[in-house]
């Protein structure tokens, strides 16, 4: 039982896939290079780039869109959203309805900013911003409660952390 030898390839086409290679080595390497001064020179995200952080939105009389419906916990893929829904005082609501957002935390070490929460908030009570500028020193940091969602992020290029680079 004998074997036949398996072709063997042209010698000219293998020099020519070892050129093809080092011209893409040697377009790459005298390409003028593209560096980014930052925090000097800060690019703002394209508009519609929601890739930062989580907001809270309130109605224009200063009510809480929030129910406290939960919605956006179930629709967390990473478990970071937890909320606490209670009933409202008829006196002094805190949102429009029967229900508001008794407690309401992000942890931002499991939050992946994929938005699915966002696409489940029956209000728009949640949405993401284009703030992406988020550091935390310890764990407890890097969980948000509902009175840091509530306040709108500063703008890009302001945060004191960004002053030492």
């Amino acid at each position: 039982m004998s074997r036949e030898p398996a072709p063997q390839p042209d010698v000219l086409q293998q020099v020519g896939a070892i050129a093809k290679g080092m011209a893409t080595v040697f377009k790459q390497t005298f390409r003028k290079d593209n560096t980014e001064q930052w925090p000097k020179q800060i690019v703002a995200p394209p508009e519609r780039s929601h890739i930062g952080r989580h907001l809270l939105n309130k109605h224009e009389n200063g009510l809480e869109k929030c129910i406290g419906c939960e919605l956006c916990a179930f629709a967390c893929p990473a478990d970071a959203i937890w909320v606490e829904g209670a009933d409202n005082d008829p006196e002094n609501p805190t949102s429009p309805g029967e229900r508001y957002a008794k407690d309401y935390q992000i942890n931002y070490l499991r939050c992946i900013m994929c938005g699915l929460c966002v696409e489940a908030c029956p209000t728009r009570a949640l949405t993401l911003t284009s703030y992406f500028e988020l550091s935390f020193t310890s764990r407890e940091e890097a969980i948000w409660t509902k009175e840091q969602l509530l306040e709108p992020p500063p703008p890009l290029g302001t945060d004191p952390v960004d002053r030492e680079g």
